[in-house]
């Protein structure tokens, strides 16, 4: 059958679109109701310079909300909680940071924004909480819910028949799965496993096996099934041709929910291009706003960064200088964003030497070739100052996995799998695998692969919530252990 040259309407589809809507407005209305009270209480009236405010406290709570999927997940509680505290936190950083930029702050009352951060998380917090309650309530006493069978009894079918049993506002019930006709080929290794695989996949219990594939018709009719899950490998997803046509005449719904997690993923996402469904593997994440919001947060954060610390940066140029003879900096070729080349920028922290046969060998404990102010400037990170002039370029971010020198990124490629998907990002000045303690030199293998999931893991999990942390725990991790 041929392709329908323009599909009649878009494939994605957004449900309980009233409630999400109804939650946003209520989200809205308590939030200005709050603030609204809070002016009149500690400024007076409503004026000018407050409707900016409230303007943008709206505009960024629109863009935060949507980026976390406030209205869109069916998290638990405490997920919910959590992801609320993130975006509202991050709306409030965006209003301190446009205050900063505009030197307006002076203008507002700081006690009426810190009531408003605090209250209005809570109000928000129980508005939430009860109207998730008034949802369960209303799906278990006004609606029947449908019943569920799940094809498959892996992992991914264990995980979808907990979700759906764990969340009675979907209004379904699963009454059991069913095996497939072979089996379902294994996942790959237990490493690869922790990286892919949706983070409470963890402790599932067994499926609740109801009968073999062949007989789905029956257990339909049996169960009076209304709704069908295809949880299967991508190489099953045949058995899904032969028998969805036999489905259509049983009046259920089917859905197929594809085992991807079996390989390496970096946002991985659901979408469409003219109608037609896209499920994208690699991908990443900096498209769209998310570029331009990540490249405000880098040239605004280190331009002001930079400013503040150009004091310093003169005292240790010049201690550069008298300390050993040679250049203040020190450049070399680096692999970024897609694998292009840039020179990345440091203080110069070793003596001037030349490489062995042009082997590039990594610093280590008590190196000769680090000088005296080299060996201070390194324990405490601030030979990596200068990179914000690649970040004010556009070459690097201030948050990113961290660049390796061109030739052991060649190395490491060949002995660790998909190493070069960590360039599906801007480089960083610091990054996740360095807040955990994983920099230094790599004396095995096993320890480049920890930073590699770690790398991995920031691309799949990116928000600017996610660099705010990194950045704080930076703070922390500046010098250690492992910091020479």
């Amino acid at each position: 059958m041929a392709l329908p040259s323009r599909p009649p309407r878009s494939i994605l589809k957004r449900r309980s679109s009233i409630s999400t809507a109804a939650q946003g407005l209520f989200d809205a209305a308590a939030v200005m109701g709050l603030a609204y009270y809070l002016i009149r209480l500690h400024v007076g009236a409503l004026n000018a310079d407050y409707m900016v405010l409230l303007l943008l406290l709206l505009g960024g709570m629109a863009v935060a909300y949507d980026q976390f999927g406030l209205y869109r997940s069916n998290s638990n509680r405490t997920r919910k909680a959590i992801n609320l505290f993130k975006a509202w936190t991050l709306v409030f950083a965006f209003l301190l940071l446009v205050g900063f930029a505009t030197k307006q702050t002076d203008v507002y009352s700081r006690l009426m924004v810190g009531k408003l951060y605090v209250l209005g998380f809570f109000a928000q917090i129980v508005l939430h909480m009860g109207f998730r309650e008034l949802q369960v309530r209303f799906m278990r006493r006004a609606v029947e819910p449908d019943n569920v069978l799940i094809v498959g009894t892996g992992r991914l079918a264990r995980y979808l028949q907990n979700k759906i049993s764990n969340n009675p506002w979907l209004g379904q019930r699963v009454m059991g799965c069913l095996a497939l006709p072979q089996g379902e080929p294994r996942l790959r290794d237990d490493a690869m496993n922790r990286m892919q695989e949706p983070s409470d996949f963890g402790s599932l219990q067994e499926s609740s096996v109801i009968g073999p594939f062949e007989e789905m018709l029956e257990i339909i009719d049996q169960y009076d099934i209304d709704t069908v899950y295809f949880a299967i490998p991508l190489d099953a997803s045949d058995l899904i041709e032969g028998m969805y046509f036999n489905l259509l005449d049983k009046h259920v719904a089917v859905h197929w929910v594809p085992d991807i997690y079996s390989m390496l993923l970096v946002n991985h996402s659901v979408r469409e291009i003219a109608g037609l469904p896209v499920l994208t593997l690699s991908e990443t994440p900096l498209t769209g706003t998310r570029r331009l919001f990540k490249a405000c947060e880098d040239f605004l954060l280190s331009a002001l960064i930079l400013l503040a610390v150009s004091p310093l940066l003169l005292i240790i140029a010049v201690a550069i200088k008298l300390d050993s003879p040679g250049p203040v900096f020190f450049k070399q070729a680096r692999n970024g964003w897609s694998g292009k080349t840039f020179s990345i920028w440091k203080f110069r922290s070793m003596y001037v030497h030349t490489t062995d046969g042009g082997v590039v060998k990594q610093a280590s404990r008590n190196d000769p070739r680090v000088t005296r102010v080299g060996s201070i400037l390194r324990r405490t990170s601030l030979d990596e100052l200068p990179q914000l002039i690649n970040v004010l370029r556009g070459e690097m971010s201030l948050v990113g996995p961290r660049p390796h020198a061109v030739q052991h990124d060649m190395e490491y490629s060949q002995r660790i799998n998909s190493y070069f998907a960590r360039h599906n990002i801007k480089p960083g000045i610091t990054g996740l695998a360095q807040v955990r303690g994983l920099r230094g030199e790599t004396t095995d293998i096993e320890q480049m692969q920890q930073r590699v999931e770690a790398d991995i893991e920031y691309i799949n999990n990116w928000s600017l919530w996610l660099d705010f942390t990194v950045l704080l725990r930076t703070l922390g991790a500046l010098t250690g252990r492992n910091a020479y």
